[in-house]
């Protein structure tokens, strides 16, 4: 496989993966994801923009995630998101510093 077909695969893959999580299961509590799975939805958006940056390309963390997530977060967050238990608040801080270091 060329290497820009295997780029197109790559980012195909993205995309599904963004439309699964963003449409088909916005349910998913993003507290969860990281608990669970070690990243979650703004994972993916600081991610993409450490694509960005890497390329020469300023981004924020708050133009990613409105990149991402197709409006700003908090309203995605508003209109999605639910009020963690303690509980998961604590599994957390302890996943999130596992993951992606000191929050």
């Amino acid at each position: 496989m060329d290497d820009q077909t295997r780029i197109e695969l790559e980012a195909a893959a993205f995309r599904a993966l963004r439309d699964h999580l963003m449409v088909k299961r916005p349910d998913v509590q993003n507290i969860d994801m990281m608990n669970l799975a070690g990243f979650c939805r703004n994972c993916l958006s600081r991610w993409y923009q450490e694509a960005a940056n890497e390329r020469g390309i300023a981004m924020t963390k708050d133009e990613a995630r409105e990149i991402y997530y197709g409006m700003p977060y908090d309203d995605w967050r508003a209109q999605n998101q639910t009020e963690a238990s303690p509980e998961k608040q604590a599994e957390f801080k302890d996943a999130f510093a596992r993951n992606v270091g000191k929050p």
